[in-house]
């Protein structure tokens, strides 16, 4: 039986926002092009600094062209606690896999990046003169290198406490950056239609990626408000399509959410925002419909669900009824074709949500939703779960003292039986 080829080390520089979004997005895309993340591999927490094993530099690049939680990666040549340690390291790295990068007619630079510290001039200048041991033959070219090399230095978490000497210290040859960029070009801001609770861009693009959302799978919003979630699945190549109870937001109708604008203008609405990013050939439709009730045929329709529920002050949960489910005491409306809008209790929310997911989802599909939760009384336990469907993650996000939304993923395992 054949071996496994060698599994190269890489060094991810994470993102300091998110921090419990981190693990969940890198082992998500890990598994959709091919890797996968285990247990053994050395994780720092908190720190800036992950090693992973990871099968190939392709599957590197890949995951950078998706994260928004890392920075950079880079290929790991050494690694130590001191200078003495990461020079030890270095030697012993195979020079075979150096040669490549560092032969007579290649150019290249070598940068500094300190976490927590910051070094002068001469300091930065010494630590690369300490690396003339490495087979370095190229020319250094400080404006366009073919190869760009980092001496990358932890000095901890805590600002108000800085060592003298870093915890830890990496070398590496760069691979890719992350999609950081992102989080400011599709920033609600400049978006021609917002709402009061339209999602932030960085997490819209952290929920696309927790569901593994890819070319050419149609995803799904049941509270779609002002349609930021499908924004980013449509910039990662999948076919949106949404519901939505309020009329008037699904049309762009009514007062607008901005400061100093009284009315939403004619071409505010959903599929606006995709052709404003060139992604309206991405936009399958977005109905006035009730999750509570979904008018669908029976059989598996999306590779992912990614919503955020209604639920606090700013946004209201609402579905449709009848005259007949209005309690008794309340004086009835006069008969109308315009349905009820009754109140919709968060738990028979989240009920109908699992339930639609487990019977609509393609196996191995995601469902990805924020739960809202009072802190002190919170334990894991009062997850809304599914036999059709296993908990992949469980991130907080806090928002008050009290208060936190939870980020839910999770992913279908087993056919639907009716009847749950």
């Amino acid at each position: 039986m054949a071996l496994p080829g060698p599994v190269n080390r890489y060094l991810l520089l994470m993102a300091q926002e998110h921090l419990e979004f981190r693990l969940p997005e890198i082992k998500s895309l890990l598994s959709l092009f091919g890797g996968q993340f285990t247990n053994s591999q050395e994780t720092y927490g908190k720190s800036p600094f992950w090693i992973l094993s990871i099968p190939s530099e392709d599957i590197a690049r890949n995951l950078m062209k998706r994260t928004v939680c890392a920075k950079s990666i880079f290929e790991l040549w050494g690694h130590g606690k001191s200078p003495e340690e990461l020079y030890s390291s270095l030697r012993n790295y195979p020079v075979e896999k150096m040669v490549p990068f560092l032969h007579s007619d290649s150019t290249y630079k070598i940068k500094i990046h300190t976490f927590n510290k910051t070094l002068t001039q001469e300091e930065k200048i010494k630590r690369i003169d300490a690396l003339e041991f490495l087979p370095f033959e190229g020319k250094v070219n400080l404006k366009k290198p073919q190869h760009i090399f980092s001496i990358l230095e932890d000095y901890g978490l805590d600002p108000n406490c800085i060592p003298e000497n870093p915890h830890n210290i990496y070398f590496g040859r760069w691979i890719a950056d992350g999609q950081r960029e992102l989080i400011e070009s599709y920033s609600v801001k400049k978006r021609h239609f917002i709402g009061n609770t339209s999602m932030d861009a960085g997490l819209s693009f952290i929920m696309a990626n927790h569901g593994k959302v890819k070319e050419n799978d149609i995803v799904f919003d049941p509270f779609v408000g002002t349609g930021g979630l499908l924004i980013a699945s449509a910039h990662f190549g999948a076919y949106v399509y949404g519901t939505d109870i309020d009329y008037n937001t699904v049309h762009g109708l009514g007062k607008a959410s901005r400061k100093n604008q009284k009315w939403r203008g004619p071409d505010e609405n959903i599929r606006a925002n995709l052709r404003q990013y060139g992604l309206e050939k991405y936009y399958l439709d977005v109905l006035v419909s009730d999750a509570s009730k979904p008018s669908w045929r029976k059989g598996t329709y999306f590779d992912a669900i990614i919503t955020d529920p209604p639920y606090g002050i700013r946004e209201s949960t609402r579905r449709t009824g009848s005259q007949k489910e209005i309690p008794k005491g309340i004086e009835k409306c006069p008969e109308s074709h315009v349905p009820v809008s009754l109140s919709y209790h968060l738990s028979d929310m989240f009920f109908d949500l699992l339930n639609f997911a487990a019977e609509t989802l393609v196996l191995g599909g995601r469902l990805v939703y924020w739960l809202p939760v009072y802190t002190p009384e919170y334990t894991e336990e009062m997850v809304p779960w599914h036999p059709c469907l296993k908990l992949i993650s469980n991130c907080e996000q806090k928002l008050s003292g009290r208060t936190s939304r939870r980020l839910i993923t999770m992913e279908k395992v087993k056919g639907f039986e009716s009847g749950f």
